[in-house]
């Protein structure tokens, strides 16, 4: 009996409905093996499911993951408690993700907003009922998300090498990678290219001529452009502008000396002036001295008497 029971106990275990409490026949996921989105725009991630329930009142989680399934990181999650509440969001970065189906419809489709280069990466999708621990699926191969960029110049300007010669330098990004061609006057010059993820640069070595420099970017999406004035310094054909500043500087120059000597001079006359007034001698009337010659003569004329 003991040896029975085991026998039993083992085919039991071996039983699905006993093991798992529901049929795992009866779970699936539908998600794309690929979805493509552009670059600062929306894309969504489709995801639908299906489960042996006839109806499921209980709570709902809807997870979605990147990198990994099972153990990559959480991007977004939501909790519904019964079927008349909504799915509230309990993690997601930034206000970015958004559940765009109805899990109690087996929709799980997830909006990314304004995307950028590193949402690039494969998703997961997953769905939790609360109750036996195995009440819950995941995609395993999820699907992965590939960016499109159409061309933008993110940097142009000329700058000065090892080689102490003038160098254009154009970088531009998009995807698919961008073509960058320079054109400009007698854009024949040796160039050089380098890339990194979503970015290129090319370099137009050695400027020699005055002008105006274009670079083109082009891919499948489209094109842009960015140009660069090169204008090299000659001292030989600049000499006749050092004597033009040369002479401005000297005619300012003698001018401050004009104002500062007739400033000077205007102030010495008036001291002069000041001086000679204060140190003229008081003069005595005529009309005192005559009548002091008047009585100096009656008084002689008293005397002989």
């Amino acid at each position: 009996m003991e040896c029975w029971n085991k026998r039993r106990h083992l085919c039991q275990l071996k039983s699905p409905v006993f093991f798992l409490g529901i049929s795992s026949k009866g779970w699936s996921m539908h998600v794309p093996s690929e979805v493509t989105g552009e670059i600062g725009k929306t894309v969504t991630l489709p995801c639908t499911f299906t489960h042996p329930h006839n109806t499921f009142d209980k709570t709902l989680t809807a997870i979605w993951r990147v990198k990994e399934p099972y153990n990559g990181t959480v991007v977004f999650q939501c909790v519904a408690h019964s079927s008349s509440d909504l799915c509230k969001a309990t993690a997601g970065t930034k206000n970015r993700y958004k559940l765009l189906g109805n899990p109690r419809q087996n929709n799980l489709s997830l909006q990314i907003d304004s995307l950028a280069w590193n949402d690039s990466n494969r998703y997961f999708c997953r769905v939790e009922f609360s109750g036996d621990i195995h009440d819950k699926y995941e995609s395993r191969m999820g699907l992965r998300l590939r960016l499109i960029a159409p061309p933008r110049i993110v940097n142009i300007s000329v700058q000065t090498g090892q080689d102490h010669a003038f160098h254009a330098r154009c970088t531009a990004e998009g995807e698919p990678l961008p073509t960058l061609t320079w054109t400009g006057p007698q854009s024949s010059n040796l160039t050089s290219v380098s890339s990194a993820v979503h970015q290129v640069t090319r370099e137009l070595q050695h400027l020699a001529h005055d002008g105006k420099y274009t670079c083109t970017a082009v891919n499948s999406l489209g094109a842009a452009e960015g140009a660069v004035y090169f204008y090299k310094f000659k001292a030989g054909g600049s000499s006749w502008l050092l004597a033009l500043l040369f002479v401005a500087l000297g005619i300012k120059l003698l001018a401050l000396v004009v104002i500062l000597g007739v400033g000077a001079c205007w102030k010495g006359d008036s001291f002069m002036v000041s001086n000679s007034l204060s140190r003229q001698p008081t003069r005595e009337s005529p009309y005192e001295n005559l009548s002091r010659r008047i009585n100096s003569i009656s008084q002689s004329l008293q005397e002989r008497i």
